[in-house]
């Protein structure tokens, strides 16, 4: 007779929390310890219905409990529900995680309590192919040539319309396709199919069991969290194109230099200086305050503000921003 036994649903909420600091695209950690696990992970806490009216309240409890960060602009990514995704015994709660986006100034990082081992990391340190602002990553010529022998027939068709094969191309930017900052997603995805990270390994993926040593692409980082935070990364790189939501990570003001390499650093290239200022002009999603700033070290830079009233203007006020080669 079949078991009829139900697993347990328990609901998480996890948070991928971002902050730019000196050009530098950072990611908030949180419960890092190098003794008993030596993993990074995000901001993380079950939902309880009876504390909190809804996911979002209970998110920013948690945040708040585990970093002491009080977050502004958040918003929701995806629901996170592989089986294995929160190892532990066979009779614990299957674990179903709603992740979330949530943006921040660096001033405000400052609350941030280093108490349970909270802080905010380079998330190229969890993703270093991502990073082409000074020129295509190294590591990538460890992880191409693995992908085309994982690809290649008979593993390469997917009995789809892409196949495993097509799909590296797409996404890793082979056979003279550009490269394109937005599939941050899909690359992971790749790379955990592949069997090529730890965290296909710890989750008993066949094809990273196979492989004798794993190459060291990334740190890894606890439960699903990698995972969680390439979906942020994706997001945010795609909405900068069509949201004003750069600016939830500026201060009040700012010169142009800042913005710039703001967006670099959340894009992961490297803008024409004299292309981004004429686009953020012609998209008038500036203004200036009248007054100048001489942290540059050079000449009097002049400062900008947001100029909120585009939103009102049109439906997609954001930086459509071309890679530099």
């Amino acid at each position: 007779m079949a078991d009829t036994t139900l697993t347990p649903i328990e609901i998480g909420l996890t948070a991928a929390i971002v902050a730019v600091e000196d050009g530098e695209p950072a990611i908030l950690v949180a419960g890092e310890d190098k003794k008993s696990e030596p993993r990074a992970g995000l901001p993380f806490g079950p939902f309880d219905p009876l504390a909190h009216r809804t996911f979002e309240i209970g998110l920013r409890a948690w945040v708040e409990a585990q970093t002491g960060l009080r977050v502004g602009y958040v918003e929701q990514l995806y629901t996170f529900g592989d089986r294995g995704r929160h190892a532990g015994p066979a009779d614990e709660a299957h674990m179903v995680s709603v992740g979330y986006l949530a943006l921040t100034r660096m001033p405000e990082t400052a609350a941030v309590s280093k108490k349970a081992g909270a802080g905010f990391e380079p998330w190229y340190r969890f993703f270093p192919w991502e990073d082409w602002r000074e020129k295509r990553p190294a590591i990538l010529d460890t992880i191409i040539p693995l992908l085309n022998e994982w690809t290649a027939p008979p593993h390469g068709e997917l009995g789809r319309a892409l196949g495993w094969r097509e799909r590296l191309r797409l996404c890793f930017g082979t056979g003279g396709v550009t490269w394109d900052e937005e599939k941050v997603l899909d690359r992971y995805e790749m790379l955990y199919e592949a069997g090529l990270i730890e965290e296909a390994k710890r989750d008993g993926r066949e094809a990273a069991l196979k492989r004798d040593e794993l190459p060291i692409l990334g740190e890894p980082m606890r439960f699903d969290h990698r995972r969680i935070l390439a979906t942020a990364i994706a997001r945010l790189r795609a909405k900068l194109k069509y949201r004003p939501v750069v600016f939830e990570l500026m201060p009040a003001e700012f010169t142009l230099t800042e913005l710039q390499h703001t967006v670099e650093a959340i894009s992961g290239r490297l803008v024409h200086k004299q292309n981004f200022r004429r686009l953020v002009e012609s998209a008038a999603l500036v203004e200036p305050t009248g007054e100048t700033s001489t942290e540059t070290g050079g000449r009097p830079a002049a400062l900008f503000r947001f100029r909120r009233e585009v939103l009102a203007e049109r439906p997609a006020p954001g930086l459509r921003v071309g890679g530099r080669s």
